[in-house]
C-alpha cells in the first residue's frame, strides 16, 4: 500500500539522518525484506550508541508513527554501540 511505502522510505530517511547527525558512525548499513504478510527494515551502524524510544526522542515520535499502522519499531543500542534498529510494517 502506498501508505506503507512512504512510512518504510520515511523510516529509513529518518535513521540515517539521525546516524549522520548523532552516531559518530563511520559505516551504516540497511537492510529490506519481506516474511510473509511483513516487510522488514533493518539499519545497523558503527556509532557510539545510546539511542532510544524515551519520551521526547526523534526516535519515539518515529516508534509511534509505526505502530499506528500496526508496526514494531525495536532499538537495540548498548552504550558504545553498535545500534541496530528493525522496524516491522504490515505488507499490504
Amino acid at each position: 500500500a502506498p501508505a506503507i511505502e512512504g512510512i518504510a522510505y520515511f523510516t529509513v530517511s529518518e535513521l540515517l539522518q539521525n546516524i549522520s547527525k548523532h552516531s559518530g558512525a563511520r559505516t551504516a548499513e540497511v537492510d529490506v525484506w519481506r516474511t510473509e504478510d511483513r516487510v522488514m527494515l533493518q539499519i545497523t551502524d558503527d556509532g557510539r550508541g545510546g539511542a532510544g524510544t524515551s519520551a521526547g526522542s526523534g526516535l519515539a515520535g518515529l516508534a509511534e508513527r509505526i505502530d499506528a499502522v500496526d508496526g514494531i519499531l525495536v532499538v537495540a543500542s548498548p552504550p558504545g554501540g553498535p545500534t541496530t534498529v528493525t522496524a516491522e510494517l504490515p505488507w499490504r
